[in-house]
């Protein structure tokens, strides 16, 4: 992508034009993670040339039919400048398909580090440029101010980590400060606060794994959306969202990635099996088909 065809700033918040994509599409986010073992189940070779067929299917398959993809930034890197070209290739072609786009970055640094960030993922003048990003708060929720800064510019989003679903997570997510509150739930107070007002949907958001069990003892009304990893191949099911989320269960985003790239090359069963999981989500929170 040239600066010259690069996408404008959208024209509304990320938080509403989440909620129109859930609300129309059904509340299902689809990961994309070109892993090597399942390459090789696809029949694909490690190499960037299984990479853009593997990431191409899945975007042909999906992108008119999920309302976010999010993509790993990670399994693209590993290939280095050719493995971001595909990266670059499938963020436009799933934009033009009307998905939105969740870079799964988990990036976290200070100052104009973090702020170089940003510009990568959340200017539209960027070859990455998303939707929103993923980000990590632990340098200090305020070390992420540059990227709340450029996502309230170019109507972007940023989901916070908050309480994941790694057991090693809790250590720092669960681990008390000194006024009695967890780590987990200061960030969480600090994105409602981000959130304060916005509607219908703001557009900061919290990672909160599905895997987790009940969570009534922390605060996840943010009024954001809550993406929530762990469906499928990690245990959860859509039908524990209401057990994890309580009443914020509307606004949680679940993502998927095996639990529907298994079924692939068939570009059919990819969506047979993304409906499926759609489906039973509207079912588990108890929102109709658009």
């Amino acid at each position: 992508m040239t600066l010259d065809s690069a996408p404008s700033a959208p024209s509304a918040p990320f938080g509403a034009r989440l909620r129109h994509a859930m609300d129309t599409r059904g509340p299902l986010c689809v990961g994309i993670d070109p892993h090597a073992s399942l390459l090789a189940d696809w029949g694909l070779n490690d190499d960037v040339a299984g990479l853009a067929r593997f990431t191409r299917t899945v975007v042909e398959a999906l992108g008119d039919q999920v309302a976010v993809f999010k993509p790993q930034s990670a399994f693209f890197e590993r290939f280095g400048s050719k493995g971001l070209a595909v990266l670059e290739t499938a963020l436009t072609e799933a934009r033009e398909a009307g998905a939105l786009i969740l870079m799964d970055a988990k990036r976290g640094d200070i100052g104009s580090t973090m702020g170089a960030y940003a510009d990568t993922y959340l200017n539209p003048r960027s070859p990455l440029f998303s939707d929103a990003v993923t980000l990590s708060p632990y340098l200090g929720f305020g070390s992420l101010r540059p990227a709340f800064d450029a996502a309230v510019l170019n109507g972007c989003g940023v989901f916070v980590l908050a309480l994941t679903s790694n057991p090693e997570g809790q250590e720092v997510q669960r681990a008390v400060r000194a006024d009695g509150g967890t780590v987990a739930a200061t960030m969480l107070g600090h994105l409602a606060a981000e959130n304060a007002g916005a509607e219908p949907l703001g557009s900061f958001g919290a990672v909160v794994g599905a895997t987790l069990g009940d969570l009534s003892s922390f605060d996840l009304a943010i009024n954001g959306p809550l993406l929530a990893p762990g469906i499928g191949a990690q245990g959860a099911t859509p039908a524990d969202l209401p057990t994890v989320f309580g009443d914020a269960v509307r606004n949680v985003v679940p993502s998927v990635s095996r639990g529907v790239l298994r079924h692939g090359p068939d570009a059919a069963a990819l969506r047979a099996a993304a409906a499926r999981f759609t489906d039973e989500v509207r079912s588990a929170v108890g929102t109709g088909a658009a």
